[in-house]
């Protein structure tokens, strides 16, 4: 595979997946933040969105670095006042390194109806067992109680659904994350719309889903394969996205 054919640094990946994302149709308007803990420092810092700009138009310097109770400590934009969902849940799991919530349609769909996507069709094996409802509409997430109330509902979960407001992704890093906010959407949008045709879907078979869910969730396989050309692409009609 070519891959992207440079060496990214943190900030670079996270606004080329604020870009990636907001190209499908990911992102509503200046909601939605990613945070991703930082590999290079010891003291629980980490890199987040900046709240005020729309993911479409991020660039690698408007990446914040903020601490653990949510503080910008480094960049020249404010944080988002919901930056507890995030500090909260990287805080309760280590394996969370990377955290998207945005709006997505047919996630927030989905929320509309306090419901799961279904193990419909084989991407979605990339979900299997990992998916949660946070099932109580609160509100704003605008204090570490409110986070820490999210982050202990949610338990191990990689994409959960928000009642009446959005979704969570977390994923070991921002090239797995992005791909499965991507991958989540879509498996909520078929849902949906098998759901639209009056016919009951069929699950993929529970025997068959553990296999399915490694390859899928793969760094060096899958996620590669769709991260390296999703940031090709991108670097192709838009290379400002690195300054």
């Amino acid at each position: 595979m070519p891959g992207v054919g440079r060496e990214l640094t943190e900030p670079q990946k996270i606004a080329c997946a604020a870009r990636i994302l907001d190209a499908q149709g990911y992102a509503l308007d200046v909601a939605g933040h990613i945070t991703v803990v930082r590999d290079d420092a010891d003291d629980g810092s980490m890199w987040c969105t900046p709240y005020g700009l729309w993911w479409g138009e991020l660039t690698a310097s408007d990446i914040l670095v903020i601490d653990t109770d949510g503080e910008v400590i480094q960049g020249r934009w404010d944080v988002t006042p919901a930056v507890f969902i995030h500090t909260e849940l990287h805080r309760a799991r280590p394996d969370a390194k990377t955290v998207i919530h945005n709006h997505p349609h047919y996630g927030s769909l989905l929320s509309t109806l306090h419901r799961l996507p279904e193990v419909t069709e084989q991407q979605a094996c990339m979900f299997d067992g990992d998916m949660a409802l946070f099932d109580t509409y609160t509100g704003g997430v605008d204090d570490a109680q409110g986070g820490r109330h999210l982050a202990d509902a949610v338990g191990k979960a990689t994409a959960v659904i928000l009642a009446n407001h959005g979704v969570l992704i977390a994923g070991e890093t921002t090239e797995q994350a992005t791909y499965r906010a991507s991958n989540f959407e879509r498996v909520c949008r078929l849902n949906y719309e098998a759901l639209a045709t009056g016919h009951s879907p069929v699950p993929v078979p529970p025997a068959q889903r553990p296999t399915l869910k490694a390859a899928i969730n793969s760094h060096h396989m899958t996620v590669r394969y769709f991260w390296d050309g999703a940031v090709r692409r991108l670097l192709h009609d838009a290379p400002d996205v690195l300054d």
